[in-house]
């Protein structure tokens, strides 16, 4: 697999990553032989980096990835934390950071965790001085060895971009959410600060599995989160009505390249922008993680695709999205 370095961290990763949020909560069910299957499957792809956080599961993707990385030296290990009280700014504070800290380290069965990331705070947080003099500090205190954040919009991930310690910063960025294309990954590139895309599939829109008449579970974010009725609507495809991202993902599908699946085509999308350090798609079993991990290895796609990406967005999907995040 292609490996890009991690941002200010320094690391090098393999370019897709894994994320484990399928692995604790908000996906259906994924039991725990399950879940160890699906990392195994992705690190004997190639996978050297996993992204979880405190609040999946309540910690159970945090110790899920800890059981599953206690002998296997060699992977990156990214978890969040922040998200597990109520979202006021006055709440990210080095007491706090301490506390949850002291848990992920303790899920995660680890001293000092490769990367920590703020878990989409509030919008004042990123001008806060306070908030990353105590991240500087408990880098110096060996509590983990980087910081970064994940964000809802460009105008956090810019302000993030601009602070000195801040590694890397986390993104929904895919073929549906273009808007991080303007200014954020150029910034990004010239800062030396990592892009971690999330959300990469857009909930799994850009799989091309679903239709019209897909259910999804009760506890499945798809079905309960659809408007923001529980977190920010933009981490449920992306923000995008289903049908209008139906109707996208029928106009894309003529583009894909002989030899992969959409899935992977809309990775492929991805990784071909050098300022993505990684993209973490989630998994919720083996042979998702594997025709995941393989995108890593893949020729890059015809600037004509790119092209015909972009005229798919301008057409369906910029009015509604574009000016929102």
């Amino acid at each position: 697999m292609q490996e890009r370095i991690l941002g200010r961290t320094g690391a090098p990763v393999g370019v897709v990553g894994l994320g484990a949020w399928q692995l604790g909560a908000d996906w259906g069910e994924v039991d725990e032989d399950q879940a160890l299957a699906t990392l195994a499957a992705a690190h004997e792809a190639g996978v050297t980096f996993i992204d979880t956080a405190d609040v999946y599961g309540d910690g159970r993707s945090e110790r899920l990835v800890g059981a599953f990385i206690k002998d296997r030296p060699g992977i990156t290990v990214a978890t969040k934390m922040g998200r597990r009280v109520p979202q006021e700014a006055d709440r990210y504070n080095l007491d706090n950071f301490r506390a949850w800290n002291d848990r992920s380290r303790e899920n995660l069965g680890v001293d000092t965790i490769d990367l920590v990331q703020l878990h989409c705070p509030p919008s004042e947080v990123y001008s806060t001085d306070e908030v990353f003099d105590g991240l500087d500090l408990m880098v110096q205190e060996g509590r983990m060895k980087a910081y970064g954040v994940s964000v809802e919009t460009v105008a956090e991930a810019l302000t993030a971009i601009a602070r000195p310690g801040v590694a890397t910063v986390q993104i929904i960025f895919n073929m549906l959410r273009l808007k991080p294309l303007d200014d954020v990954l150029p910034a990004a590139e010239k800062m030396g600060v990592g892009i971690i895309a999330r959300v990469p599939l857009a909930s799994g829109l850009l799989s091309g599995r679903y239709d019209e008449h897909t259910t999804f579970g009760a506890d499945d974010h798809r079905t309960y989160n659809r408007h923001g009725e529980a977190f920010d609507q933009g981490e449920t495809f992306s923000g995008v009505d289903y049908d209008t991202g139906l109707a996208a993902v029928r106009r894309l599908a003529p583009l894909k390249p002989e030899g992969l699946t959409m899935a992977q085509f809309a990775l492929r999308w991805i990784v071909d922008h050098p300022a993505v350090s990684v993209v973490i798609p989630g998994a919720r079993s083996g042979e998702q993680a594997r025709a995941n991990a393989a995108v890593g290895s893949t020729d890059p796609l015809p600037a004509a695709t790119h092209e015909a990406v972009r005229e798919v967005y301008d057409d369906l999907i910029r009015q509604s999205v574009h000016s929102r995040w």
